[in-house]
């Protein structure tokens, strides 16, 4: 049942793929709203989340951010209809390289920073759209096959890029780099107590990988910032110069400057960021849930 839930899935963003984008917008903008009110435990850790980390906004601004949202992630999710299935020549039109894109030329390992905007796919897109440079990256496997298989196609469909699973381990990510390849990395997310440290976002301790710093040493790479926003026409990807003195032979100092080049980007436009993830699910020894009841 579920392989041909998720064939048909796939089989109607297809279709959606040829509507224009201001109509795919407004359904994006209606299943928002209607997310917002029937996924209760999603809406109740996006509040809690802006309230750890957005303290002295009112409760009214946590509220109205928290909806715009999901606005914002079920717009996302329907726009990958046509970035994953309309023309090149479309998809170029409304997915914009901007910023530092110098950093992508030339041979030099660089590691783009990517966080979890939920515009990160078209970001994924821009770059093999407009770079013939090798280009790796990092996704967990989803799991309805039919559902994977979409994902896979549509992140590998431009350019020379491999995606890489998690299971996968270090050394085919680390030789990549040494040959001149670029890495589309999303550390930013809790992935657990394993390999993580602790250091503070948005002045909340969060369990937070060092994988960027530890990337970056063992690949003897650059970072690079590539932050993606939704935008009315599209997409706009935003590459940021190089991250100066980085790495350092301190990974725990290096990851919790990640943390706070990503809050700078955060503030421009929170209502894109990932708030319905536990990014503090996971506590120091000795700390309560933070979503705990």
């Amino acid at each position: 049942m579920k392989g041909l839930t998720g064939r048909l899935g796939v089989g109607f963003m297809r279709v959606l793929a040829l509507l224009p984008l201001p109509v795919l917008r407004g359904m994006g903008w209606l299943l928002g709203q209607v997310a917002f009110v029937l996924v209760a435990p999603r809406r109740k850790v996006a509040l809690r989340n802006l309230a750890l980390c957005f303290p002295d906004w009112s409760e009214a601004r946590r509220r109205a951010v928290a909806r715009a949202s999901f606005v914002a992630f079920c717009q996302t999710w329907l726009d990958r209809s046509w970035l994953w299935a309309a023309p090149r020549s479309l998809v170029e039109q409304r997915v914009r390289l901007t910023g530092a894109v110098h950093e992508l030329e030339g041979d030099t390992p660089t590691i783009l920073f990517a966080p979890h905007f939920y515009g990160m796919d078209a970001g994924g897109l821009a770059l093999p759209l407009r770079s013939s440079r090798a280009f790796t990256s990092i996704f967990a496997t989803h799991p309805d096959p039919a559902v994977d298989a979409w994902f896979m196609a549509g992140r590998q469909r431009f350019g020379d890029v491999r995606m890489l699973n998690r299971s996968d381990g270090v050394k085919p990510i680390i030789a990549s780099l040494r040959k001149g390849g670029l890495l589309y990395l999303l550390p930013d997310m809790d992935y657990g107590r394993n390999d993580s440290v602790f250091v503070p976002f948005y002045g909340v301790t969060a369990a937070t990988i060092p994988s960027l710093s530890r990337f970056a040493r063992l690949g003897r790479a650059k970072v690079v910032g590539v932050y993606s926003r939704m935008t009315p026409t599209g997409y706009v990807a935003e590459v940021s110069p190089a991250w100066a003195n980085y790495p350092t032979d301190d990974a725990e100092a290096d990851t919790a400057r990640m943390n706070r080049e990503l809050q700078a980007v955060i503030d421009t436009m929170p209502e894109q960021y990932y708030w319905v993830h536990k990014r503090f699910k996971t506590r120091p020894d000795g700390e309560p849930s933070v979503y705990s009841r």
